[in-house]
């Protein structure tokens, strides 16, 4: 068996060891305040991790292009408290063109 598979095989295991033991913790430990406060953020920073490595990567090089743009006109129209799909069709908008013409 290859090293591959070894690696496969053990994060499986870690995989199920973390989702049986976050099964295990008691109701009153994760309904704490503080918990819960946390769990309502988790999502958030995964979410605006994935968006800047999407944004700013290319491969394995660090890239400014037409995306950059797009999530800055986005963040613009946030801010302007725009309806989501104007902000989708603004942000869309102004990273096409600049792919097109820059």
């Amino acid at each position: 068996m290859s090293a591959m598979w070894w690696g496969v095989i053990g994060t499986s295991v870690a995989a199920f060891a973390f989702k049986y033991i976050g099964h295990s913790i008691p109701d009153r430990h994760m309904e704490h305040p503080k918990m819960l406060r946390v769990n309502v953020l988790i999502p958030i920073a995964l979410l605006s991790a994935l968006v800047a490595v999407q944004t700013l990567t290319e491969k394995t090089k660090l890239t400014f292009d037409h995306r950059v743009l797009g999530v800055g006109v986005a963040f613009v129209a946030l801010l302007l408290k725009a309806p989501f799909p104007i902000v989708v069709l603004t942000a869309a908008l102004s990273s096409a063109v600049l792919y097109r013409f820059g």
